[in-house]
């Protein structure tokens, strides 16, 4: 059993090449008791963005708020508060910060995607 506030959990700035003001929380995962399976929580600040990529796992987002864009497979798609988003394994995709305030969603991944 696990019960915890998101405030109380440390933010990383991710640092790979193509990441703008990318920030992560791991709220949920096999640390505690969630074997599999990963949720964190995204910021992107300031403009900020994810690279384009692919990995070869799924992963569901929901966006708590701000405004943005997910490149999904070369389309556009508009974020905002309540946006929900299923990526295929294999699929290119970006997360895009594009309002003036930050860009905050969750993500879950299979724990293989969360290296």
């Amino acid at each position: 059993m696990f019960v915890g506030n998101v405030r109380n959990i440390n933010e990383l700035e991710i640092k790979a090449p193509g990441v703008v003001n990318a920030f992560k929380k791991t709220l949920i995962g096999p640390g505690e008791g969630w074997e599999g399976w990963v949720m964190r929580l995204f910021t992107l600040k300031d403009k900020g963005n994810t690279p384009r990529h692919a990995h070869p796992w799924p992963h569901i987002n929901y966006v708590l708020s701000g405004k943005g864009i997910l490149y999904l497979e070369g389309d556009e798609h508009a974020l905002t508060e309540g946006s929900v988003a299923y990526v295929p394994s294999g699929a290119g995709h970006q997360f895009i910060c594009t309002g003036d305030e930050d860009l905050v969603f969750i993500c879950i991944v299979p724990q293989e995607g969360d290296k």
